[in-house]
């Protein structure tokens, strides 16, 4: 049960519960009082009847009866002992109220009918009812009300911190600013949060930049230093020690640029085989191209057939394979990234499927799988998951991440049931072109 049909809930039940009490005391309190009344009177009427007994040894007249054939049998005894009392009894002949005194050796009683009175009790009992319904029935709507209306704003408080925690520093609450407002509070905490968790986050992102392109200038220096040193195993340690370290400033510079939005995708419709071939091609690793059907094509080496296949290069059209609406260019970077994360993680054989849609195009490798960190939290720089998956700075999944969503493109990852990681790319749908309408001359 959500928080709005609990509030609806308690409000319905403690509205009910109101009535239910108001209702029983005032019931309590009309009988109460009516008997009381009842009692007064029939106590009156013997004691009169009794005077006028003891003078005339007759109640004609008076109200009273001598030795009742209906007086109740509790209040005979009490009688029969020398006392006298009242008793109420709601018997065949209706609700009465007597009152009882010996005389002489017999019984002088009174008798007074409460049927109307009991009646009215009824009818208020009746109308008690109605006005609690009447209550309900106008506090209930009020209760919704005010319960959607909490709901909806917790509800939105709940999104938006959905949207940061999803990755959009800009989401923001913005609520109204009331005194002792909770739901309020807990906005206007969100929002600071979002903004505390956005600034920090940008000041990560501007130090990781910088600390880029400070480093590109020395390491420049370094890679022509490193090449003029004579031949050696010395010098080809360096040498690729070098550039490792360059590699992974230009890695860096990229998220930088990821991170702040200023990538932007150059799409157009291209052929998917030439620009995975050119991947693989790029990587200098083996890896396994199936299309269509999945028969294996055996090529190892690429050709700048992407080049060739993309609309506006002056090239020949190439028609093998299918055309996707995609960066030719950052296409090739996320797929080498991918099968460059399968060598150095997984197991071979490495395969790149593309799927019968002609958009969907799967990196497999036969290793350990994904870590169950990176499937649920998705990629992230400078970790690589489990030690079975091996050592690496955790750039170039992000990488593939951040340039798949320019190119308007889903990265998925996850675990083959027989063993190995799969990450399955789905490229955008060609958008149609727009209807130039009549062309007048």
């Amino acid at each position: 049960m959500t928080l709005r049909w609990r509030i609806v809930a308690l409000v319905a039940a403690a509205t009910c519960a109101a009535a239910a009490a108001v209702g029983v005391l005032v019931h309590h309190a009309s009988r109460d009082r009516e008997l009381s009344q009842a009692r007064d009177g029939a106590r009156t009427t013997l004691d009169r009847a009794a005077v006028i007994y003891a003078r005339t040894g007759a109640v004609q007249g008076s109200g009273a009866v001598l030795d009742a054939p209906g007086l109740p049998g509790d209040l005979r005894r009490l009688v029969e002992k020398g006392h006298q009392g009242t008793e109420f009894t709601t018997g065949p002949g209706g609700p009465a109220m007597w009152a009882a005194r010996p005389a002489d050796d017999q019984v002088l009683s009174v008798r007074l009918d409460m049927s109307t009175a009991m009646r009215d009790i009824g009818a208020l009992d009746t109308n008690i009812i109605l006005a609690g319904l009447m209550t309900t029935a106008v506090v209930l709507p009020l209760g919704v009300l005010t319960a959607e209306r909490m709901s909806r704003r917790l509800r939105l408080a709940a999104a938006t911190a959905r949207r940061i925690a999803a990755g959009d520093l800009d989401a923001r609450i913005s609520p109204a600013t009331r005194p002792h407002d909770e739901i309020a509070e807990i906005s206007g905490a969100v929002d600071s949060m979002a903004a505390a968790l956005q600034e920090r986050l940008l000041d990560e992102q501007r130090f990781t930049a910088d600390v880029a392109h400070e480093l590109r200038t020395p390491l420049m220096g370094l890679v022509t230093a490193a090449e003029l040193l004579p031949p050696g195993e010395a010098a080809g340690y360096v040498r690729d020690r070098v550039r490792v370290l360059s590699t992974l400033v230009e890695e860096l510079l990229e998220i930088s640029r990821l991170d702040a939005g200023a990538e932007e995708a150059d799409l157009s419709p291209c052929p998917l085989g030439p620009v995975l071939e050119e991947a693989i091609a790029g990587t200098g690793l083996s890896a396994r191209l199936r299309t269509g059907a999945a028969e294996d094509t055996g090529r190892q080496d690429g050709e700048d057939a992407w080049q060739q296949g993309c609309e506006g290069t002056g090239q020949q059209d190439v028609t093998d394979g299918p055309k996707v609406w995609t960066d030719p260019r950052r296409l090739t970077r996320i797929v080498a990234n991918l099968v460059v994360n399968a060598h150095r993680h997984g197991r071979e054989p490495v395969e790149v499927t593309v799927a019968a849609d002609g958009r969907t195009v799967t990196v497999r490798d036969h290793g350990t799988g994904f870590p169950d960190d990176l499937l649920e939290k998705g990629p992230q720089r400078f970790r690589t998951g489990v030690r079975e998956r091996g050592r690496g700075h955790g750039l170039g999944l992000t990488i593939a991440a951040g340039q798949a969503q320019v190119i308007g493109a889903t990265l998925e990852f996850g675990n083959a049931p027989d063993g190995g990681a799969v990450a399955t790319l789905r490229l955008p749908e060609q958008p149609e072109p727009p209807d130039s309408g009549p062309i007048h001359g």
